[in-house]
């Protein structure tokens, strides 16, 4: 059976305080405040950054209002771009997907944890990756780099320099097993695609990689090098891709605490909280906030 099966928000949220040592720190205003739609408030920034499960789509439905509200972010003169831990699926992919749900985003506006970690491979030393990702004909982007994709043959584990974590679809309890097991006798980097723990689908939340990384260290002890929120290196090529001077003026918009907020609030960012569709669906927004300690700026339903 697959692990990547649903899971709760309640339990998710507990999983994410579990593991708040991990994550960056940041500075958080006194109080959070609710507000109606994003244009509301988006006209006092000059880049709003828009986390995409749980404000623009849930898995392969859009959330009503999402794309009209990027409209009106438009047409009042405000830039926009996705930021987004979603890196099981190739960039074209992903723009066909955005297409398909009403939404106008180019490619430049948007920016994924899988092109941060591209980025990381182009710098490291070559070597041979085990890869934690359903391989796909569609799939070139690592086509440059020397993987092997991980399935059920234990040896294959053994033969690699190194991981990705990139896609949880089909990741089994027996190849969670290998990859422990492997790197107990060998150590090796772990590079994490995505460290979201879950992901808001049509049937729940998804165990995403960050959730099998996490298990991973503390079956072995080996710290997993994170690319993806809440960790900078996503903010830094939007920041990049943008071109903008500054950061005052950066709104961050988010789902979840523990990766859009605290990720844009670590790096200075304004931060504004989603709850209708997301990792806290269902759940006392207030009662999270005060019980993690990362306070956004604004709360609102939908964008």
């Amino acid at each position: 059976m697959s692990l990547a099966t649903a899971t709760e928000p309640a339990r998710a949220f507990a999983a994410y305080l579990d593991l708040r040592p991990r994550l960056p720190e940041a500075r958080f205003p006194q109080t959070w405040h609710p507000v109606g739609r994003l244009p509301d408030i988006a006209g006092m920034f000059d880049l709003v950054l828009l986390d995409a499960y749980g404000v623009l789509n849930v898995g392969e439905t859009p959330i009503p209002g999402a794309a009209d509200s990027i409209a009106a972010l438009r047409a009042q003169g405000t830039s926009v771009m996705v930021v987004s831990n979603s890196a099981g699926y190739p960039k074209r992919r992903m723009m066909r997907r955005y297409a398909r749900l009403g939404f106008d985003f180019t490619p430049d506006e948007v920016v994924t944890s899988r092109e941060a970690l591209l980025a990381e491979l182009a710098r490291a030393r070559p070597r041979r990756w085990g890869v934690m990702l359903t391989a796909n004909p569609e799939d070139t982007e690592l086509e440059p780099y020397d993987i092997v994709y991980l399935g059920d043959d234990r040896a294959a584990y053994d033969d690699v320099e190194g991981f990705l974590l990139i896609g949880s679809d089909g990741w089994t309890e027996s190849r969670q097993a290998h990859l422990e097991a492997s790197l107990r006798r060998a150590p090796r980097p772990v590079l994490v695609g995505n460290p979201d723990l879950v992901a808001p689908r049509e049937d729940g939340l998804s165990r995403e990689p960050g959730h099998f990384a996490h298990r991973l260290r503390d079956a072995t002890g080996i710290a997993p090098d994170f690319h993806g929120k809440p960790f900078r290196a996503i903010f830094d090529l939007a920041l990049a891709r943008y071109g903008g001077n500054g950061r005052a003026r950066v709104l961050m918009v988010g789902d979840t605490l523990h990766t859009d907020i605290l990720g844009g609030a670590h790096m200075g960012f304004a931060t504004a909280l989603v709850t209708g569709n997301g990792s806290l669906t269902g759940l006392d927004v207030g009662a999270a906030i005060a019980e993690s300690g990362i306070v956004p700026d604004y709360v609102m339903v939908r964008i």
